[in-house]
């Protein structure tokens, strides 16, 4: 079904940010006006260099290289584009592609994992968001003349290839190895909808894509026909992408009137405001939104739009906190470049963009480090709040900029099962192989499983699964230490059960098995049953809400 609406925009370009909005042919509009000072010397210097540098230097060669440090002295988001990225980088948002599964971004001179895409081939191997991949093929990923072209080329292949990752984790003292085979990509923006409770729907959105509004409804509507009346929209760990499918999204849950979000800049033409129209279809529906500190930009103008009119309670920990507008323009060489053209802002006025400098100081690409140092993921008295800079939402609840999307209710990473045993089987990828073999091992006899249920009653019983696992690992190099894999148990059969799951059954059947343990969806579905919403929640964080949250988990 594709569903069409006509929310309000003042100003069309708020739906064609990182868009391509055409070419522009920078050289005729120079020779239309005088070079100023400063352009007049840019020319000089490199007319000199062409005739006198001792070497006999390809001057286009070197503005290409320039570009991409001039857009990033800028800011953390304009980015120049080559013409030889321009289609792996548009392809993640627009179309299929065959690949390893991960989108990246170059950090201090290395290949940083953004995102590990859902049902991807590095995904299924055990590669995780935060990763750093040093080789590729044995050939280094890493140092300064490294450019994301070098990388694109190197995990980009054709379908069926291997090619075998050397992997740097933060909780592995040794590089990992993973062998990955290169697979189409899986571009679905819902990879997960199913009905999690009595009268409650969840859905995972993963990015904001050309088609991703188009899926959400036609979830939102398969949930609503199974009895679905109030949801929880997962978006943790999703980066963003495309503007406009946010507000789209957004006007679902609001009536006529409310302001989703607005954008300032220099020029007339991003000077935009979108506003609710009033058609949306879940205008009732009890709503909650699960964030984490990867959920950025499209996320966060959803969730803020959410936030800000109280129509629903988000949940989870601080958001990214990214703010600024990029608009892609493609240049005459099919290069592009991603500029920053405006900021934007929720309906409560307040800009979510967390503080940077100009140029590369570095603060800005750890700041998810030091989150993590400062304690941020365990303990909401930890997180650092500009409380000068707090704006109110419509029914007076205080919420703050300058610094991602600080949820409603806290809730902290959950630690429970996390052994030294535990972490050592899942750095070397085991829990993934060992429940690869045992989906292709009874495979014929799972053919017939169509349901998570069934799956589960037909899998060996948990004390066998546990034992075969452990032998497993030990053949593998992990050996056995049962202290530390009984502290475990529940953590490793839910992770083995899901990853068998999603051989046999698919994606939406993982997610939904790791959810039965998850302590934020348990948190979100908990505060639905009970009626829980924006009216009966205390201005700012409900820091009761992170008390003995560990130990909460069902045991299997």
């Amino acid at each position: 079904m594709n569903r069409k609406k006509n929310i309000a925009l003042v100003l069309l370009p708020l739906l064609m940010c990182l868009g391509i909005v055409g070419g522009v042919f920078i050289g005729r509009y120079i020779t239309r006006r005088t070079l100023s000072a400063e352009e007049e010397k840019l020319r000089t210097i490199l007319g000199i260099i062409k005739t006198d540098y001792v070497d006999r230097i390809d001057v286009d060669s070197l503005i290409e290289q320039s570009l991409p440090d001039l857009l990033a002295s800028l800011d953390p988001h304009s980015a120049y584009i080559p013409a030889s990225e321009l289609t792996a980088v548009n392809e993640d948002l627009e179309g299929s592609f065959s690949g390893v599964g991960v989108s990246f971004q170059i950090l201090n001179d290395t290949v940083n994992v953004l995102e590990v895409i859902s049902g991807g081939p590095a995904e299924k191997v055990g590669i995780l968001q935060g990763d750093r991949i040093i080789k590729a093929d044995g050939i280094s990923l890493t140092g300064p003349e490294m450019t994301s072209d070098s990388v694109f080329k190197t995990l980009r292949g054709k379908k069926g290839t291997k090619v075998a990752l050397d992997i740097v984790r933060r909780t592995s003292k040794k590089p990992l190895k993973f062998d990955v085979i290169r697979g189409d990509i899986p571009v679905n923006s819902v990879d997960c909808s199913y009905m999690i409770g009595e009268g409650i729907g969840y859905l995972r959105v993963s990015k904001f894509a050309r088609n991703t509004y188009n899926e959400f409804f036609n979830a939102l509507e398969e949930l609503k026909a199974k009895g679905a009346r109030k949801f929880v929209v997962d978006l943790r760990g999703n980066s963003g992408g495309f503007m406009d499918q946010a507000i789209y999204m957004a006007n679902e849950f609001l009536p006529a009137g409310k302001l989703i979000v607005y954008t300032k800049g220099r020029r007339p033409e991003n000077e935009t405001m979108a506003v609710s129209d009033g058609t949306g279809n879940f205008k009732n529906a009890e709503l909650t939104v699960l964030m984490n500190e990867y959920s950025a930009s499209a996320s966060e103008i959803f969730a803020g739009a959410i936030q800000d009119n109280d129509r629903g309670l988000v949940i989870g920990r601080r958001s990214f906190g990214k703010g600024l507008v990029q608009n892609q323009t493609e240049l005459p060489d099919s290069s592009a470049m991603r500029l920053t053209v405006a900021r934007y802002y929720t309906p409560s006025g307040r800009s979510i963009q967390k503080e940077y400098k100009r140029g590369r100081d570095g603060r800005y690409e750890m700041d998810i480090v030091d989150r993590y140092s400062h304690g941020e993921f365990y303990n909401v008295d930890s997180v650092k709040l500009d409380k000068k800079n707090v704006f109110l939402t419509g029914n007076g609840r205080k919420v703050y900029g300058g610094g991602g999307i600080m949820p409603d209710i806290f809730v902290p990473e959950d630690t429970t099962g996390v052994t030294s045993y535990y972490i050592n089987v899942a750095n070397n990828g085991l829990i993934q192989k060992f429940a690869y073999n045992v989906a292709d091992r009874y495979r014929q006899m799972l053919d017939g499983v169509r349901t998570t249920e069934r799956l589960l009653k037909v899998l060996p019983r948990d004390n066998t699964l546990l034992e075969n696992f452990v032998k497993f690992a030990a053949s593998n190099g992990v050996p056995a230490r049962w202290y530390y894999i009984n502290q475990s148990r529940s953590l490793l059969l839910s992770q083995i059960k899901a990853m068998i799951a999603r051989d046999v059954l698919g994606y939406n059947s993982f997610i939904e098995l790791l959810n039965r343990d998850d302590v934020t969806v348990e948190k979100a579905v908990e505060l639905l049953r009970d009626g829980k919403s924006p009216a009966n929640i205390p201005a700012g964080p409900d820091e009761k809400a992170v008390k003995n949250e560990k130990g909460k988990k069902k045991k299997q």
